[in-house]
């Protein structure tokens, strides 16, 4: 079903991603009880909630605070890692994994719609649903990990 390397590869993909998602928990954490984000800023009070999280995301990376700013970049980038994954995933490692694979990355882009709304709106049931989706994404990827073949 798979080769060594290939599989190596993915596994170290997932563990990558594990590890990311914690260091994101962690950042986030921080960002949510040391950083105040101003209640007017670009994107803030959207009439449209896509265009203008795109408008509070560009600010947060652009003009926000040093924690804030890595937060929303690496929130941007465990988006990508988490839709490559399933895809190589899928192409090597039983359905099952692929399939934990995928629930992570719904968790992961779930959880930075969340983000994009705790800056549109200042919600703080925004930011608990974050922290609890990144929760899920651990756990999936811990389970998809487990599903990965060690060895061909």
């Amino acid at each position: 079903m798979s080769d060594g390397p290939v599989t190596a590869r993915v596994r170290r993909m997932v563990l990558g991603a594990i590890v990311l998602v914690l260091v994101q928990t962690g950042i986030g954490t921080d960002v949510n009880l040391y950083v105040a984000v101003p209640p007017h800023h670009p994107g803030a009070q959207p009439a449209n909630y896509f265009t203008g999280s795109v408008h509070s995301v560009a600010w947060a990376i652009a003009h926000g605070a040093p924690a804030l700013a890595i937060h929303a970049s690496l929130g941007l980038a465990l988006i990508v890692l988490a839709i490559a994954i399933p895809l190589r995933t899928l192409k090597i490692a039983p359905r099952s994994a692929g399939g934990w694979t995928i629930l992570a990355a719904a968790l992961i882009i779930g959880a930075g719609f969340n983000g994009a709304s705790f800056l549109d709106f200042a919600n703080n049931g925004n930011s608990l649903i974050m922290a609890l989706l990144a929760l899920g994404a651990i756990a999936s990827y811990s389970i998809a990990l487990f599903l990965v073949p060690a060895t061909p």
